[in-house]
């Protein structure tokens, strides 16, 4: 069984070996003693966090997985609003650049703001390209993005003139609203335990409460 994955989407923007630790175990946390890199390694919430701390993992975020049902997505409308496919490319990493300041990796003391703001950019061109991002207009004008990937809602980005005007509701329920055409009947995310806004707004459109997980990193040897 494979029990640490590279992550070179990870180590792209950091420039150190980069691994996701697939299994909880002191084997397995024995291994990343002898490996130099960060290391990010999920856990249930209810699992004692020994074994973690005694091979220096250190807690990072708690994230909850909210999912909803086709049925009981509740759909907000406001004038003016869109989404669309038609966006250029630029427009949307320059709210990117600007819209995550508070992720895992922002709050992680060995990763560098700067290099934490890369991870986002970098994820979010990925999107761009495998054609997984709306975006989000207001009477045409490109003001946000929605990003998915198959049956899960990854991000929303709104810049920062149109925040805190009652879009992000109207934007994220129209993409989802256009994600259950694709075919699904079921969608599901993942949000900080400390982003109280975003869990009101996924409660909002019809999200329930699904599980709970600890996110634990861990750097070994130089940093970044």
């Amino acid at each position: 069984m494979e029990t640490l994955r590279e992550t070179p989407w990870d180590k792209r923007n950091f420039n150190i070996n980069t691994y996701e630790v697939l299994d909880y175990s002191e084997t397995t946390l024995q291994k990343t003693d002898n490996l130099e890199g960060h290391f990010t390694l999920k856990v249930n919430p209810l699992e004692s966090p020994e074994l973690l701390l005694k091979h220096g993992f250190y807690y990072m975020d708690t994230l909850i997985e909210p999912v909803c049902q086709r049925e009981n997505l509740n759909i907000f409308y406001k004038e003016g609003t869109s989404i669309s496919k038609d966006y250029d490319p630029d427009e949307i990493l320059q709210i990117a650049n600007e819209a995550f300041m508070h992720g895992r990796f922002h709050r992680d003391f060995h990763i560098p703001d700067n290099l934490a703001d890369l991870r986002y950019a970098n994820w979010v061109n990925d999107l761009i390209k495998n054609d997984s991002i709306f975006a989000l207009k207001d009477h045409g004008r490109t003001v946000g993005f929605y990003a998915y990937d198959q049956d899960k809602v990854l991000l929303l980005g709104i810049t920062q003139e149109y925040r805190k005007k009652g879009l992000a509701k109207t934007f994220t329920s129209q993409g989802c609203q256009k994600q259950f055409t694709f075919g699904y009947d079921q969608l599901r995310t993942s949000i900080s335990a400390a982003n109280v806004a975003s869990l009101n707004l996924f409660q909002a459109l019809g999200f329930k409460l699904s599980k709970t997980i600890d996110v634990y990193h861990k750097m070994n040897g130089p940093g970044v």
